[in-house]
């Protein structure tokens, strides 16, 4: 196979059928291919991605769907298929194959096997985000069977390396590929989902993040021996600045989504929280509260300001040796309302001083999708014949997800799954036991694949 190159795979044609004849079995069963799915290889680093594809083309095949396939990288894999519809704009669903790292000692059950304990599918990506993937792809399998008229068409993507940042997935297809995005006007991704307590039923549905802006922060001093230190030196200086960062948090500043996002939640808060999160743009005023939140709800108060975690410190190879430049790696996360270089800007001023540099890694550019859309009013619709009592939300996102690359293109980018999770039931993404609960995860395979199929045969609510 040629690498860096788009081959087109016809998979009804591979599987010895001809194009035009009806798929007549039954869809493969949710639980017993996301177990398949969670065994599949495609942790980033190294990603391997291409074993995911070789997974997705078995099923397009078998059910005579035409795919595409583009390999950004050797074994970094892209597979995408789309079903033609009327003239509305598209619904793409986008998913990330590759997981993050599991260490086997720390869990219940093996990470990479798919094991059913105790009423849960456990594995790396059960949520983050194999699971959700393989609702979205038996949405499209359904839609395709149908064979019924379309108002829009729907595209079936996923994508290498969004752990990593995308630059092998969507970023790759956007520039290599950006026949794959046209007509597109709505898409759904990872992000959001629904929550299950003492108020019912409530879902989320991610319509911006925060955005990263990953910096280097160094520090340049004289170097020498440890036994004779100077008045300051490279580490000193650094940790100066690191100080004059930590000590001065960012001010609050409350987004209308945000406000919005915690208008939604009140209901399911503690009683001496729900006035404050009702009202979180007059409440936030009052420090305490912040502190608290700090304290208590850190996943809440990083969406009132701007953030900076100080993560990787770097300086002499040697314990006698002073070196000559001291680095810090800082995971910043900036409310998207400014652009960058206001952000860097301020940061810049937070930590100047002699001898600092600040070098930003990476940053993506800040959007927002809008709440009253046909997709939005779409999931509603669905979900409240089902679940009568149900409240949305709209989410901001503390952490990135791809949605970011399909927003600079214009397109109306949700996070959304309908599966509903209990309270610390999500704490195993990108950590120990992550799982999903059978039942409820089937259920939301059913939700999912009736949110699309209405709004790809309907022109939306």
């Amino acid at each position: 196979m040629k690498r860096n190159s788009l081959f087109l795979i016809v998979g009804c044609w591979l599987a010895g059928i001809g194009c035009a004849t009806a798929v007549e079995d039954a869809l493969p069963d949710p639980i017993e291919l996301l177990t398949r799915f969670i065994a599949v290889d495609t942790v980033n680093p190294p990603g391997n991605e291409m074993n995911a594809v070789a997974f997705y083309s078995e099923l397009f095949t078998a059910l005579g769907i035409e795919f595409a396939v583009g390999e950004s990288a050797p074994g970094r894999g892209n597979i995408w298929a789309r079903l033609p519809g009327g003239d509305l704009p598209g619904l793409m669903l986008l998913q990330h194959t590759d997981v993050v790292p599991a260490d086997a000692e720390y869990w219940d059950t093996p990470p990479f096997e798919g094991v059913e304990k105790d009423g849960f599918l456990a594995g790396r990506g059960a949520i983050d985000m194999k699971g959700t993937g393989i609702a979205q792809f038996l949405a499209f399998a359904a839609v395709a069977r149908a064979g019924q008229p379309l108002v829009r068409d729907v595209v079936f993507l996923a994508t290498a390396d969004e752990e990593a940042g995308g630059a092998y997935g969507v970023a790759w297809v956007i520039k290599e590929h950006p026949e794959v995005f046209a007509d597109i006007g709505f898409l759904l991704n990872e992000g959001g989902s629904g929550s299950l307590g003492e108020a019912g039923q409530v879902f989320s549905i991610e319509v911006t993040q925060k955005v990263p802006v990953w910096i280097t922060l160094a520090a340049e001093g004289t170097p020498g021996h440890g036994s004779s230190p100077r008045p300051s030196s490279a580490v000193t200086r650094l940790l100066d600045a690191l100080q004059a960062l930590q000590g001065a948090p960012f001010p609050v500043r409350v987004l209308p989504e945000v406000a919005r996002y915690f208008r939604g939640l009140a209901d399911s808060m503690p009683p001496a929280l729900q006035p404050a999160f009702r009202e979180i743009g007059a409440a936030s005023a009052d420090p305490d509260l912040v502190e608290a939140l700090h304290r208590d709800y850190p996943r809440y108060h990083r969406l009132l300001r701007d953030t900076c975690s100080i993560t990787m410190l770097k300086g002499s190879g040697k314990v006698n040796v002073v070196p000559p430049r001291a680095e810090a790696q800082i995971d910043c996360r900036m409310l998207p309302d400014r652009t960058v270089d206001a952000f860097v800007s301020d940061f810049r001023e937070r930590v100047a001083g002699e001898g600092i540099t600040v070098t930003v890694d990476m940053a993506f550019t800040p959007a927002i999708s809008a709440w009253e859309t046909p997709l939005v009013s779409t999931i509603q619709t669905v979900l409240k014949a089902r679940y009568p009592d149900a409240g949305f939300v709209s989410s901001v996102a503390g952490g990135f997800t791809d949605s970011h690359f399909t927003r600079d293109l214009g397109i109306q980018s949700y996070g959304f799954s309908p599966m509903l999770f209990k309270e610390g039931e999500f704490s195993g993404v990108h950590g120990n036991n992550e799982a999903v609960h059978i039942e409820r995860y089937r259920q939301s395979v059913e939700d999912y694949r009736a949110i699309v199929q209405r709004f790809v045969s309907s022109a939306g609510d």
